[in-house]
């Protein structure tokens, strides 16, 4: 059978919007699967009275903050439940402060092995001794709602999986249009996705604090870890080891957005190159152990871990629908343009029913007019993966 080189040519020139068509394709879905789901009339969680519940707070140089977080978790303790702060790395009153405000605490000086992971893995060797039946992670610059505790601890217990809450970003005071622009974004990635794939039935990624799991998930994997989005790899280590993660809808954690620019921009490229990187190392072994194992749960993380943060996404899909026009127009296949321009469709409708649904009070009608300019503004930050790509934890300055 011969096969000529402009069909292998074609082929090959294909493959890129197709892939950009499959991931734009499965993010537009979450966003609809996020837009019909019925939100049923909450109610109050709690927990058996038989199990035990350790909540875990790593902080590091968090003096003036770590009170107001602590009493936002206080409240919802019962009282065997165990609060433990790890002062991690600290040169500040941090540890004086938790101390202050009820929590046990432990300190851990090791100037080498920095990062929240490394604080997460003192604290569960701190708990072993006396092991609870579920732990909570919660980060010491958050505000724990009233009712998440009782409800990430009790859909952990009762789905025997890890489980994560909504968490997201408050616009800081004086908001700018970045500022709701960022806003919207951590909304589609912390809140309208993780819900779509749950109302799929698919487990989510681990997006940050507001993590509740069974102990013996805790230690099924290594929680030591210095990588700059250490809980999405988390996440993606408990996956594959049979505890893949679930959304947890009843249950709300938020922080605020830095107010400086720099500040903003340290963090924005943290968890882009983070998310990059994690995808380069893990998508080939979702899709391996999928295979292997016959997982959909595993298939379904591959997918939402090959959506690229989504102005990357965007960039990537605008620039490919360009560059496959022009070879159309220049006598080459148009199999490649259809691909892109489908690509852009099903990005646009995503993005366009995650507005609708969650996303008027972060951006007017006109700011969206603007987003353009904002994506082009952080082609910056997607440059430096390839030439400086982030490597090591960098605490996030906080205002104040």
């Amino acid at each position: 059978m011969n096969v000529s080189w402009s069909a292998l040519f074609t082929a090959a020139l294909a493959m890129v919007p197709l892939l950009l068509l499959v991931t734009s394709a499965f993010f537009a879905l979450e966003c609809l699967s996020a837009l019909l789901r019925r939100i049923p009339e909450s109610t109050p969680a709690s927990l058996a009275a038989d199990r035990s519940l350790a909540v875990l707070v790593p902080a590091h140089n968090e003096a003036g903050g770590i009170g107001a977080t602590l009493a936002t978790i206080t409240p919802q303790l019962r009282p065997s439940d165990r609060l433990v702060v790890i002062a991690d790395n600290c040169t500040d009153s941090t540890a004086a402060e938790a101390r202050q405000a009820g929590a046990t605490v432990i300190e851990r000086q090791d100037f080498t092995r920095r990062g929240k992971g490394y604080a997460l893995d003192f604290g569960l060797r701190h708990l072993a001794d006396n092991a609870p039946d579920l732990v909570v992670f919660v980060d010491a610059d958050c505000t724990l709602h009233p009712g998440a505790l009782a409800a990430l601890a009790s859909q952990a217990q009762r789905t025997n999986r890890p489980v994560q809450a909504v968490y997201l970003m408050e616009k800081p005071a004086n908001p700018g249009l970045k500022d709701g622009i960022s806003a919207f974004a951590f909304k589609v990635k912390n809140w309208v996705r993780p819900l779509g794939l749950y109302g799929l039935g698919r487990p989510c990624l681990l997006t940050g604090t507001g993590i509740a799991m069974p102990w013996a998930a805790a230690t099924s994997v290594s929680v030591a870890s210095g990588h700059i989005v250490e809980d999405m790899k988390l996440g993606l280590d408990l996956a594959l080891v049979g505890y893949a993660p679930q959304f947890c809808q009843g249950a709300w954690v938020t922080s605020r957005l830095p107010s400086g620019d720099g500040a903003a921009t340290t963090q924005r490229t943290r968890w882009e190159h983070g998310h990059l990187q994690i995808f380069t190392e893990y998508v080939p072994r979702l899709l391996g152990q999928a295979v292997r194992q016959g997982r959909l749960d595993l298939l379904a993380l591959a997918l939402e871990l090959s959506v690229l943060p989504i102005t990357l996404q965007v960039m990537a899909v605008v620039a490919i629908a360009l560059l496959s026009l022009g070879l159309a127009l220049a006598g080459l296949s148009g199999l490649p343009a259809a691909l892109a321009l489908a690509a852009l469709v099903c990005l646009v409708t995503g993005i366009g029913l995650a507005w609708v649904g969650y996303g008027r009070s972060d951006l007017s009608l006109r700011d969206i007019l603007a987003v353009p300019a904002y994506v082009l503004g952080k082609f910056s930050i997607f440059s430096r993966f390839l030439t400086k790509p982030e490597q090591t934890w960098i605490r996030t300055e906080r205002d104040g």
